[in-house]
């Protein structure tokens, strides 16, 4: 009887302190992408599955691998050029992602202010964002295109927004979105004042944003220097059987499996220490 006195104390206890910490139900929680879908929503490749990137880059790793070992006859050279071919794509699809996110930074500025003109000529939002796919940025112009078509088709103006959100995939987009959407369910008759001080707000931004990287552009194109010198001495080494049959030796084993992770650990702190911040698409 005691037992069972302790076990309903226990049980509701347990309840008492869950029932204080409330927690945040399934249904509730934000949707979020894969994070390799949405590498390649914000590389501008939303037709690629993950599974055939992955694949892709498991025979070019295969590929890699068997090239340097033919080559060298030094498996541990096999190995890490495998590893290096590996994740080539996916260094590709980052930096792709990088330089259109950027593209975009440069063009929304002269969309905004396409906006703006348009808002204030008596358009109505959806005329204006179609106007955008014809007249606008040529970087914006694709994604405001099928905006067109999409609304064109159904008429549904929040359905369609949401779509150029994804196709976007940018947090400026995101930001520019929420607006309208506001803007055409409740309506807002400074659209058009809030649309020309973001548009400001956003040259600022990148004006400033451009001198940071001017200045830090050599010293990341040093650090990328530092870090492929000693790879390409390896390349130019792997002509010569006699001489790059030294690193088959366990000494020559050592030196590269120590020397692959160093390279690769002080070229990512230094991205990091150097690395400006960017936005994130907290409305995505």
């Amino acid at each position: 009887m005691g037992t069972l006195i302790g076990l309903v104390f226990g049980i509701g206890v347990l309840l008492i302190v869950d029932s204080r910490h409330p927690r945040q139900s399934r249904a509730a929680r934000p949707v979020r992408p894969p994070r390799l879908a949405g590498l390649l929503q914000r590389a501008g490749m939303p037709d690629v599955a993950p599974l055939a990137l992955v694949l892709g880059s498991l025979v070019l790793a295969v590929v890699a691998a068997l090239v340097a070992f033919t080559l060298t006859a030094v498996p541990v050279v096999g190995l890490l050029a495998g590893i290096a071919g590996g994740w080539l794509p996916f260094a590709l699809i980052r930096s792709r992602a990088g330089r259109r996110q950027r593209e975009h930074a440069e063009a929304w500025p002269d969309a905004v202010d396409h906006l703006a003109s348009a808002v204030r000529a008596g358009l109505s939002l959806p005329e204006a964002l179609i106007q955008l796919g014809e007249r606008g940025p040529e970087q914006l112009r694709e994604p405001f295109s099928q905006f067109g078509r999409d609304y064109t088709s159904t008429g549904r103006f929040a359905e369609s927004l949401d779509r150029l959100k994804e196709r976007l995939a940018d947090p400026i987009g995101d930001r520019v979105v929420e607006a309208l959407r506001i803007a055409r369910e409740v309506g807002g008759g400074d659209l058009g004042r809030l649309l020309r001080s973001l548009s400001g707000f956003l040259r600022d931004d990148l004006r400033t944003r451009g001198e940071l990287e001017s200045r830090q552009s050599w010293t990341i194109g040093a650090a990328r220097l530092a870090v492929a010198a000693p790879w390409l001495v390896l390349l130019m080494m792997s002509l010569q059987r006699d001489v790059i049959a030294r690193f088959a030796t366990p000494s020559g084993v050592v030196l590269l499996v120590a020397g692959a992770p160093t390279c690769l650990v002080a070229y990512r702190l230094m991205l990091r220490l150097g690395r400006l911040p960017t936005e994130q698409r907290i409305l995505a």
